[in-house]
């Protein structure tokens, strides 16, 4: 009986493998030329590209029969959220479809005005072109990264000439954010200031902004602090705290001092305007706004003057000059002349002089002192500061050498007191108010030893880890070596021969007495058993083979 014929099914193919070489190179050939017409078909495959992403349906209907129309292959990616089509033909479908005005985005622009039709109305002009503004204001505001989408509502009035009955104008904007995103304040107050740039009159508190959920974005109640004057505030009690803490560090420690600071943060924008006048000045040195000087004299005799007619128009009469007896001079020591005497002196001069007139009229304006002041307020002034400063006790060593703390004295406390205010420009005028307190600190007290290594929770959780791989390997090794390797040797094992008469006399002869009965002999032997039967067999199929191979040999074992 053949030897071959008892080998299992896989064990006679790969026998036949090895009594046929050619085989694997034809296998091998015909897998390695799969493989080519794999990649081949692969790499004909059109790559396909995003398109559009994010279209609304209607513009995504639009889209897809137009390219239907154009025979243009696309599919959908992303949940269907992306519209690809062709890399090769992106460029080229998106001129296409921009030609046909698609997408639309559902916001029409500028481009409303751009197809008039001649005879248009001013109102439906003006409608349009309110369209357009909104449309292009909303087209602004989807730029911003988290807004998917929006809307704009404008309420512009119609002009008047009539101050009382001028209205101001509103606004309303919609918007559809992307899903977990949000808008901060900062960003709502730009678009509030983008939309009210752009319509004359349009104040920022005149615009509301929604959400798609139907919260107000815009609108907070100004009396409560939003997240920005917040973080100024702690950023103005951080940096006097980093001050006080930083002027007391060298004296005291970097751990023994703690400070915490409290600010009054006026955030009001106050303006006013204030008109004084003083009191009147000096005319020496005020100064002169206006001038004005009249004069009039008259000399001589007096106007003809009465009742029109002929006894007026007569001229008059010579004057009679009165006898007067010249007075002889006075000597000395004789009494002055009676007073009719001077009477009569003084009569006769006016009437040799004759009648004189004279009026001076001035009038001086001065110019009014006036004080002007306008004074107008920056919101964030610090109002008033508390400041709570902590100092530890001083630590020194004892005559034992321990150490000890001891509390700080009434003069090193007012230093440190002075220095604080100082640091952070104490004002008694502003109400600031400074606590210093001299305590012993708990966290510098002894502490408790540190836990060993091994007795740490982080290193206890490592270690259990450890182990359970650690078990997981040994029950891994332990199937394999106990359970899956001897059976895969006691299936992959080649079987013992065919009992027989010089196979027993051989075994006899060539093995000990004691070695028969050991397994792994008597496997080694039924394998060379094997080997010599399929020598024998291809030695008797193609001697031929059998004789090269050996002439093969003899020749290798010469040349050594």
């Amino acid at each position: 009986m053949n030897a071959a014929a008892t080998l299992p099914n896989g064990a006679a193919l790969v026998d036949k493998l090895k009594a046929n070489p050619r085989l694997p190179l034809m296998l091998g050939g015909a897998a390695l030329v799969a493989a080519i017409a794999v990649g081949v078909m692969w790499s004909r495959t059109p790559d396909y590209k995003v398109l559009y992403s994010n279209l609304s349906e209607r513009d995504g209907g639009a889209v897809v029969a137009s390219l239907q129309q154009m025979n243009v292959p696309y599919k959908f990616a992303e949940g269907g959220g992306a519209l690809m089509v062709p890399a090769d033909k992106v460029h080229e479908m998106r001129l296409k479809l921009a030609s046909q005005g698609l997408p639309k985005n559902g916001n029409a622009g500028m481009e409303l005005m751009d197809n008039q039709k001649f005879g248009i109305s001013q109102f439906a002009e003006q409608v349009n072109y309110q369209r357009g503004l909104e449309g292009e204001l909303a087209r602004s505001i989807e730029s911003i990264g988290a807004v998917q989408s929006a809307r704009v509502h404008l309420a512009i009035p119609k002009p008047t000439l009539f101050v009382r009955e001028r209205q101001k104008p509103t606004a309303s904007i919609v918007l559809q954010l992307y899903p977990g995103r949000a808008v901060d304040e900062g960003q709502v107050a730009a678009i509030s200031h983008l939309v009210s740039s752009s319509v004359p009159e349009l104040t920022p508190k005149s615009i509301s902004i929604v959400d798609q959920h139907g919260n107000l974005l815009s609108g907070t109640n100004d009396r409560s602090l939003d997240a920005s004057q917040l973080k100024f505030v702690q950023q103005v009690e951080q940096n006097y705290v980093k001050r006080v803490e930083a002027i007391l560090a060298p004296i005291l420690g970097k751990d023994n001092v703690h400070a915490q600071v409290t600010a009054d943060v006026d955030f009001s924008s106050v303006e006013h305007t204030d008109e004084s006048y003083k009191p009147n000045q000096d005319p020496t040195k005020a100064v002169i706004r206006s001038q004005q000087t009249s004069e009039s004299s008259t000399q001589g005799a007096s106007p003809v003057g009465g009742v029109p007619g002929a006894l007026s128009n007569q001229p008059p009469a010579a004057a009679v000059a009165p006898v007067t007896t010249p007075q002889p001079p006075r000597q000395p020591g004789q009494p002055n002349p009676p007073a009719q005497a001077n009477a009569n002196q003084t009569t006769q001069t006016a009437e040799k002089t004759g009648p004189s007139t004279s009026r001076r009229d001035a009038t001086t304006n001065y110019e009014v002192d006036r004080v002007v002041r306008h004074v107008q307020q920056a919101p964030g002034g610090v109002k008033r500061l508390s400041v709570a400063v902590v100092v530890n006790y001083r630590q020194k060593l004892d005559a034992k050498g321990k150490p000890v703390t001891e509390a700080l004295s009434a003069k090193e406390l007012a230093q440190i007191e002075n220095l604080t205010k100082e640091a952070m420009g104490y004002s008694a005028d502003r109400g600031d108010s400074l606590n210093v307190v001299n305590s012993p600190f708990t966290d510098n007290a002894e502490k408790e030893p540190e836990l060993p290594l091994w007795k740490q929770p982080q290193m206890i959780d490592l270690a259990k880890t450890g182990v359970g791989y650690l078990l997981l390997a040994i029950l891994a090794m332990f199937l394999w070596f106990k359970v899956a390797r001897p059976v895969l040797r006691k299936y992959t094992a080649p079987p013992l021969p065919a009992p027989s008469e010089t196979t027993d006399a051989t075994e006899a002869v060539l093995l000990p007495p004691e070695e028969t009965q050991n397994p792994e002999v008597l496997r080694l032997a039924a394998k060379y058993e094997s080997d010599l039967a399929l020598v024998r067999d291809a030695a008797q199929r193609d001697p031929r083979l059998v004789a090269s191979v050996i002439k093969n040999w003899m020749s290798h074992d010469e040349r050594q």
